[in-house]
C-alpha cells in the first residue's frame, strides 16, 4: 500500500514528527511505501472556493507548493493527517492544505483509507479535531483505520520517550 502522510507541524524535528517517523518507520516494516509530506513547512494558500479544479482535472488556479501535494496524493491508497494540537484543532497549515484537497472533489480522491494522529501538551483538547475528522470521513466515503491521541508534550522532545508510539506503531502495523 501507498501511504502519505500529511503533516501539520510547523516545528521541524519536534513532537510530530517524532511520531510521524515511529508510524512510518512501522509502516515500512510491513512492506508499505511511505512517504512524509510537510505540509505546514511548504508554501500552501488556502483554498478560494472557486471551483476551477473542477473544470480543469483536479488542477488548482492557485500556484503554490499544493500542487506537488496534489501530485504526490495521486499515488496514496491511504493518507494519514498528523498535526499537533496549538489551540484546540489541528494546526491552520494542516488545515490549509485539508482545504485544498477540494481540488479532488471533481474527479474523485485516489484514496479510501485515512488515518488521524494527534499530539498536545494538555489531555482533553482533541473533540474539534477528531469531529471535524470523523466528518470528513462520512461525507467523503473515507474508511477510518483509527485515530491515535498523544497527550503530555510537555517539551520538544517528549514523544521521543511516550509509551503511547507503541499504539502509532500498531496502527501503522495493523494496516492490510
Amino acid at each position: 500500500m501507498n501511504i502519505v502522510v500529511l503533516s501539520g507541524s510547523p516545528r521541524k524535528g519536534a513532537n510530530t514528527d517524532i511520531m510521524v517517523e515511529a508510524f512510518a518507520q512501522a509502516a515500512r516494516e510491513q512492506g508499505h511505501a511511505v512517504e512524509v509530506v510537510p505540509v505546514a513547512r511548504k508554501r500552501i494558500a488556502g483554498c478560494l472556493g472557486c471551483k476551477y479544479c473542477f473544470s480543469h482535472e483536479g488542477v488548482c488556479a492557485q500556484k503554490d507548493e499544493m500542487g506537488d501535494v496534489i501530485e504526490t496524493l495521486k499515488g496514496a491508497d491511504m493518507v494519514v493527517f498528523a498535526s499537533p494540537i496549538y489551540w484546540f484543532d489541528i494546526t491552520a497549515q494542516e488545515k490549509a492544505a485539508i482545504d485544498r484537497l477540494y481540488a479532488f472533489g471533481g474527479i474523485g480522491f485516489p484514496f479510501r483509507k485515512v488515518a488521524l494522529l494527534l499530539d498536545s501538551h494538555s489531555d482533553g483538547v482533541y473533540d474539534a479535531a477528531i469531529a471535524q475528522y470523523k466528518a470528513t470521513c462520512a461525507y467523503c466515503e473515507w474508511e477510518d483505520q483509527g485515530i491515535v491521541t498523544i497527550s503530555g508534550m510537555t517539551e520538544r522532545d517528549s514523544m521521543a520517550t511516550s509509551p503511547k508510539l507503541d499504539e502509532v506503531r500498531a496502527l501503522a502495523r495493523k494496516l492490510a
